[in-house]
């Protein structure tokens, strides 16, 4: 079907429910084998749980779909397994050029600063990204990846959920304590729950181009208004692996999707905008609309849903896939904690509520987006192409110029599982409860590596020290065992943390080791304690999607049982 891809086939194999007539019993079922509920399953799966993801298709997502894979998104893959592969085979980029007609008005960098692991962005075909996936998948113990699977109904009890699944052999049962929707746009599973998703479809049309070339265009993010060789309307323009480039060119609300997407149509528009002497071959074409809904709420009984299925948004800002493998990272350490007998039923209240706000900001940023780039009325484009014109030379005017606001993590700073600054712990800079780490290169036994590597994927208590010989004693109390013990009242030690492993991460400027089991990482040049204003004594809680919890200039052992309390809804 395409010239540069090759479809894998996943294997179908019979249930054996079937045969044996059996209803099958897990703790989660995902439906849904794209990007997010592969990450879902994947997630789940590296805390203990058992998983069965079932997906009624046998290989990855067809055509051009999701391209941009942003900095956070990357992190959370790395913790997946698959970053490494993504990164290698994919394009990384991190300027973005936007143009008014023929010339450029503004730039931007999204990684300016040195010292990150992973680029502001990777260009790269969604099927390649779930081939990794899925392949990863497959070879964990705890997945029961099942192909060919379809659900055709779904209802819940106070503590079930009972899917019936059609296969081409018959159907089975399954009953799971909890559902993970992932099932799309569409998603089936919302529908057969009589659930609404609502928004707003916006009066316009696009057409993705995918077209294979030689060129030696830099990887950048290209995007443009009103250009000389599609007049009136935008175009963008990125990179890809295999020789591959997407263009998107606005048509129109009048124009014919069907008509658009021939090829007689197709090609004049590249040769206008390539030029007659640039060789290409199509590779695929589509034409798509914008969309920024959502659900009133992610969560419902025992059925939790995540990317498409609880919300979607314009492609422009590269906001869907991303802020998707997002909701997984958020949910997965929460439902573990849940199905543990750890934490009550309402941390999952916070999964919506988070995720909500993450998805209200990307819903508000689209739909900003889409007003710049498909003025509604005269007055608005006069007004846009006046920003344009303004932008080459004026600060303020590039603040206005909106090609498709991108891709980043949502700062959860109005959490209800944050817990706030003391009043005398002055702190500066981007690392206040609710924010996602940034990373920072460290040593780590004398191998060079990176902290968002290190702190995993647990709750962390990240002390700063400038020698490991000055730690404070009472770290050494409370980091004595994975959870801390409840013994006599009193000291540092005497800690239950709501039953919940904690685990102790030491940074230190110089080099050295604390002992006890505790890690210890080195940050020579500083620039990890420069990204978490942290001075000698400094002490941040990290939750297990690497967001921060709270931070105190000191350790008290009693505020940091209280926080991941509040962090984990035992309060």
């Amino acid at each position: 079907m395409l010239k540069t891809y090759t479809y894998p086939k996943f294997e179908y194999r019979t249930p054996p429910e079937i045969a044996g007539g059996t209803t099958l019993k897990v703790p989660v079922v995902v439906v849904g084998a794209g990007p997010v509920g592969l990450g879902a399953a994947l997630d789940l799966e590296q805390q203990g749980v058992p998983v069965v993801l079932l997906d009624e298709d046998d290989t990855v997502s067809i055509g051009s779909r999701g391209v941009c894979y942003a900095k956070r998104a990357l992190e959370i893959l790395d913790r997946y397994g698959v970053g490494d592969a993504v990164c290698a085979k994919g394009v990384s980029w991190n300027v973005g050029r936007t143009f008014f007609r023929e010339q450029e008005v503004y730039n931007f960098n999204l990684v300016p600063e040195p010292d990150h692991h992973r680029p502001g962005m990777v260009n790269l075909q969604q099927y390649y990204l779930e081939e990794y996936l899925a392949a990863r998948a497959a070879s964990r113990p705890n997945i029961d990846l099942r192909w060919r699977n379809k659900v055709v109904s779904v209802a819940q009890s106070g503590k079930t959920v009972t899917l019936k699944v059609e296969t081409e052999d018959g159907c089975y049962t399954v009953e799971a304590d909890w559902l993970i929707a992932a099932d799309g746009a569409r998603s089936p599973i919302r529908r057969m729950l009589g659930l609404d998703i609502e928004g707003k479809v916006f009066m316009d049309r696009f057409l993705i181009a995918d077209v294979v070339m030689k060129a030696d265009f830099p990887s950048e993010r290209w995007f443009w208004f009103d250009p000389p060789f599609h007049p009136g309307q935008s175009v963008l323009l990125h990179k890809q692996t295999d020789s591959v480039y997407r263009i998107d060119f606005q048509l129109g609300w009048d124009a014919d999707p069907e008509e658009a997407k021939k090829p007689e149509n197709v090609l004049p528009r590249i040769k206008a905008m390539l030029g007659d002497e640039r060789e290409f071959e199509l590779e695929w074409v589509s034409v798509y609309t914008f969309q920024c809904r959502r659900m009133g709420k992610f969560n419902h009984g025992r059925v939790l849903f995540v990317g498409d299925a609880a919300h979607q948004v314009s492609p422009f800002g590269a906001r869907g896939a991303n802020s998707g493998l997002q909701d997984a990272d958020n949910l997965g350490w929460k439902l573990k904690l849940v199905i543990d007998g750890k934490a009550p039923v309402a941390l999952l209240d916070s999964y919506s509520e988070e995720r909500i706000f993450a998805a209200d900001e990307n819903l508000v940023n689209s739909t900003r987006s889409t007003d710049f780039i498909t003025p509604k009325s005269k007055v608005s484009r006069t007004f846009r192409n006046a920003v344009l014109g303004l932008a080459k030379d004026h600060a303020f005017g590039r603040a206005l110029v909106n090609s498709g606001r991108l891709s980043v993590p949502a700062f959860l700073t109005s959490s209800s599982l944050n817990t706030s600054d003391d009043a005398d712990d002055a702190f500066v800079g981007r690392m206040l409860p609710g924010a996602p780490m940034d990373d920072a290169p460290i040593i780590e036994n004398g191998d060079a590596g990176w902290l968002l590597n290190k702190v995993g994927k647990e709750f962390v208590l990240m002390c700063f020290v400038d020698n490991p010989k000055s730690l404070d004693p009472a770290v050494l109390a409370v980091s004595s065992a994975p959870s801390a013990r409840d013994t006599a009242p009193g000291s540092a030690g005497d800690m239950t943390f709501a039953g919940i492993p904690l685990r102790t991460v030491v940074i230190s400027r110089k080099p050295g080791t604390v002992g006890g089991g505790i890690r210890t990482l080195e940050d020579p040049r500083g620039i990890a304690a420069q990204r978490y204003d942290a001075q000698p004594g400094t002490v941040y809680l990290l939750r297990p999607d690497q967001h921060v919890a709270a931070r105190w200039r000191s350790l008290d052992a009693a505020k940091v049982k209280a926080a991941v309390a509040r962090a984990t809804c035992n309060v």
